[in-house]
């Protein structure tokens, strides 16, 4: 969400006529300067590379880091070659479409305003070719290795909800004048200060030397603020950011603003710590055939293998919402972890107490409501009518999907997946310099 705002505020930059100025120092432009295994990086390709990186506001936009994308891109067509796979011209022209229209733009005018910075198409279509070969090498090599079980969306999910929602802000403010003709130079130190400064410190005295608003004199600081208030376009950006991180220039009429936040407060979810526990208890005879039972268990299900001549009653497994555990066990249950037993002499026999699964309450509570409403779906079209009015404002407290989840795990794991493959490509490939 982020990138998308920014590359947005990046291409309207670009439209307003911002310029970059000399990537590399001069010399011959088709100059090999890097061999990636058979391919070669041209003096030309990566002032180009330079050039197209600090139009899009890239955080890293200088020699080092356009070096490293080249021979990125370089090992993808590699990985790409070696599968035969190749880009089509509809393909790539539907990458294009794709990139332009997340600034608003089309085609054309995108190329348009690469054009007047010095960036050449084909350094637009080269860079969107490899990213076009290598979404399918991904599917192709990474995609059926990755498998995401219900135990790690359960996780995700446990990580949702038990992180506080962000409520109230505390950031401060650094608004650069940019009056028509001086647009580029507020840019250009707007750049300059959220690449360089990395403390609230820092950036109260860069607010009290350039900002133009009162707040200046306070280094910037704006008071606890809650998040609704902040103008909608506004709160993804700050959701993005970590306390103790500057935002990146944000470019609005006449001015460029940029913000550093010192803090957050937020709560949790109604329910969010309340917890169901499964877990089992079973009365046996002696010590000796306890100590058995538990070094032989890894799993609840294994009780009942090595307890099979004792009477089914005797195994009492249970799912309960803690308050309705009764606090003898649930002071045991409140210090194990999922597998774990516990034994306790009773005077000759021995209760045996295991936690199956801990799970937040409402993740039981989700799965009853999508049980429900899979039951009613079978009962006919009438019977699965929802009300409600159409447009109605999101409920803040509603639980994540738990298919939207697994297709975010999911995509996180083939992300990973696909670094660590184009690492290994890195570290195999024959990288050299004249």
């Amino acid at each position: 969400m982020m990138r998308r705002i920014l590359l947005g505020a990046a291409m309207a930059a670009m439209i307003a006529g911002s310029t970059v100025g000399p990537a590399l120092s001069q010399g011959n432009p088709f100059q090999p300067l890097i061999y990636v295994n058979d391919s070669v990086v041209t003096r030309f390709e990566l002032d180009q590379r330079v050039r197209f990186l600090q139009l899009l506001r890239a955080p890293e936009a200088d020699a080092a880091a356009a070096e490293k994308a080249l021979i990125d891109d370089r090992l993808r067509t590699f990985a790409a070659k070696q599968l035969g796979i190749t880009a089509s011209d509809e393909q790539i022209q539907a990458g294009l479409v794709e990139f332009a229209n997340r600034g608003g733009m089309d085609v054309e005018q995108f190329t348009q305003a690469l054009a007047q910075a010095g960036v050449e198409a084909q350094t637009f279509r080269d860079f969107v070719a490899a990213g076009v070969v290598w979404r399918a090498v991904v599917r192709q090599r990474v995609v059926p290795q990755v498998n995401v079980t219900d135990e790690e969306v359960e996780q995700a999910f446990t990580r949702v909800v038990q992180t506080p929602r962000v409520t109230t802000v505390a950031l401060s403010e650094l608004v650069i004048p940019a009056p028509e003709g001086r647009e580029a130079a507020a840019m250009a130190l707007a750049e300059q200060l959220s690449s360089s400064v990395r403390s609230e410190s820092a950036f109260a005295s860069a607010a009290r030397e350039y900002s133009a608003t009162p707040t200046a004199e306070n280094g910037g600081r704006l008071p606890w603020t809650p998040l609704a208030n902040l103008p909608p376009a506004l709160r993804p950006l700050i959701l993005s950011m970590q306390p103790g991180q500057i935002s990146q220039p944000i470019t609005v009429q006449s001015a460029v603003i940029l913000f550093f936040l010192r803090d957050t407060r937020g709560t949790l979810r109604p329910g969010a710590t309340d917890q169901v526990l499964e877990f089992l208890r079973v009365r046996l005879g002696s010590p000796e055939l306890a100590n058995r039972v538990a070094s032989l268990s890894d799993t609840c299900d294994d009780v009942y293998t090595h307890l099979r001549a004792a009477p089914e009653a005797q195994i009492q497994r249970e799912t309960l919402p803690q308050s309705a555990i009764p606090s003898d066990v649930g002071l045991r249950l409140a210090v194990m972890d999922d597998n774990e037993i516990s034994l306790v002499n009773s005077g000759g026999a021995v209760d045996l107490v295991m936690l199956c699964k801990r799970s937040p309450a409402l993740l039981a509570q989700m799965e009853a409501a999508k049980a429900a409403k899979a039951l009613e779906a079978q009962s006919g079209p009438a019977a699965a009518q929802t009300g409600g009015e159409e447009g109605a404002a999101p409920d803040p407290d509603a639980l994540p999907d738990l298919s939207a989840m697994r297709d975010e795990v999911f995509n996180t794991r083939i992300s990973q997946a696909a670094d660590a493959y184009l690492a290994e490509l890195r570290a195999n490939a024959i990288i050299r310099k004249p």
